[in-house]
């Protein structure tokens, strides 16, 4: 068998489009997500929010933006994506909610709002432009120098909560870092899908591991170096290792090589260890961390971890109900960081597991994506956004629960943040294009009885965007991407 019939999809078959199943999936979210808001109010007001009526219909128009959008322009899209998302911000804005009723001088739900129509209109303009997301490969190297630019620029500004990830002028603040970590994962999967047969197949052998050489590791590495010096300057640890486990990701997943996971762990434990130790921000965190309980007993009350803890105990199972909890308790960054100790307390074990279950839900659905496409670039993109994710989330539930140090980012759009929920829904965008593309059918099959995709010379058809020749390429990762024992023999 030839490596091009190996890689070449099976013949073609027009796959149902599945928009309404979409919408009828986004109807059941929007009223999901009003039935808690309307829920908080007789909890809390023992009466309906006088604007129930609003909120509803402006979660419903956002949701019906982001339909019209995916159906004129990604018809083929993955049918999940969208409403998985419009019920995570619409949960979202319903405990943001609930937690101003615990500061009425500090009303975020309104502001949240307005980030979630900005980051849907994102989302829309995104999904109607991009007619193909390899046209971002040719924009590898200006999307890395964008996203240093942001990272860099937050160091001229004060720190805001020990850490210097905010630019604020005029009264508007927002974090450029969100921003950058689309753009970096961009230059990331366009370098590794270029470079990953010299990755996987050169370089010096050593024990049982082959390491590529300086010349082709070397440029990824510099870049992914000065991205985390920056954030650790910054004292944003939690952006730093987001960076670190979709640098080692999309390394193992170009070169299919299990040994960059062992050193990428290695290499968080070591720098881990010696941030922990020397910055006095993260020391802080860590010794939280190690003794949640210290500061109770020294007498000066629960910290913010401690409450997190006792939140999480009080839920138990089925948890107090939306509305009955004591969120108020956490202090300051309820609405940010620790608002999943709220939802853990007021909607239980059974809740906490539903949602992560929508959070894995979404990652499996842009991995899946990934894992449908020929081009490596569109491969690794999906596969570094997801990942973005389910880091994410990993990091954030990890720190709130005791698991791991905080790192002080905002829980995918749960959390208060403008700049998390508009960057989100790009990232959503990405994907919806992405898995677009990966279950179109090619007209060319239709027209010519070829196998769909694949000429008679054992290359692919031509696509509206042109073939490219990465796409001509056997992709051989060794992670169930190509014809792995090709490699081996």
């Amino acid at each position: 068998m030839t490596a091009s019939t190996a890689d070449a999809p099976p013949p073609g078959l027009r796959l149902p489009r599945r928009r309404g199943t979409e919408l009828v999936l986004l109807v059941g979210a929007v009223l999901i997500s009003v039935y808690g808001y309307i829920d908080v109010g007789l909890a809390r007001q023992n009466a309906v929010p006088g604007d129930a009526v609003g909120y509803g219909a402006g979660l419903g128009v956002l949701a019906l933006l982001g339909h019209l959008a995916v159906r004129f322009r990604a018809p083929y899209a993955d049918p999940l994506l969208l409403p998985i998302a419009v019920l995570l911000n619409g949960l979202g804005l319903v405990l943001i909610f609930r937690l101003d009723l615990e500061t009425p001088r500090n009303q975020a739900a309104p502001t949240q709002l307005v980030w979630s129509a900005l980051g849907v209109a994102l989302f829309a303009g995104v999904v109607l432009l991009l007619r193909d997301h390899r046209v971002l490969q040719r924009y590898a190297y200006v999307s890395v120098a964008a996203g240093l630019a942001l990272m860099i620029v937050p160091i001229f500004f004060p720190a805001v909560n020990g850490a210097k990830i905010w630019i604020r002028v005029a009264g508007f603040s927002f974090q450029p870092g969100e921003f950058a970590k689309i753009l970096i994962t961009v230059f990331f999967a366009a370098y590794l899908a270029a470079n990953r047969n010299a990755l996987a197949h050169t370089g010096r052998r050593m024990w049982r591991y082959q390491f590529p050489t300086g010349r082709v590791l070397g440029p990824i590495v510099t870049i992914w170096l000065i991205s985390v010096g920056v954030l650790v300057i910054e004292r944003d640890l939690g952006t730093s290792l987001l960076f670190f486990g979709v640098f080692v990701v999309l390394l193992y997943v170009a070169t299919g090589r299990t040994g960059w996971i062992a050193m990428g762990l290695l290499l968080a434990a070591a720098g881990a260890a010696a941030v922990g130790s020397l910055e006095p921000h993260v020391h802080s965190r860590v010794s939280d961390w190690l003794h949640p309980f210290a500061s109770i007993d020294a007498g000066r009350g629960a910290s913010q971890l401690a409450q997190s803890l006792f939140a999480f105990a009080a839920g138990g199972m089925l948890g107090t109900g939306l509305g009955a909890g004591h969120s108020a308790l956490i202090g300051f960054a309820m609405k940010s960081d620790f608002i999943l100790a709220t939802f853990g307390e007021e909607l239980g074990l059974v809740g906490l597991t539903v949602l992560f279950l929508l959070y894995a839900l979404l990652v499996a659905r842009g991995y899946r994506a990934g894992l449908a496409l020929r081009d490596p670039f569109g491969r690794l993109l999906a596969v570094g956004l997801a990942s973005l994710l389910a880091i994410q989330v990993f990091v954030i539930a990890g720190g709130v629960m005791g698991l791991i140090p905080l790192t002080g980012m905002a829980m995918p759009f749960l959390a208060q943040g403008g700049s998390s929920v508009v960057t989100n829904w790009i990232i959503i965008a990405l994907l919806i294009r992405i898995s677009d593309s990966a279950r179109r059918p090619h007209p060319a099959a239709a027209e010519t009885g070829v196998i769909a995709g694949v000429r008679p010379g054992g290359g692919r058809s031509g696509s509206s965007a042109g073939p490219s020749a990465e796409e001509d390429t056997p992709y051989r990762s060794g992670y169930g991407f190509g014809d792995g024992e090709e490699r081996d023999r």
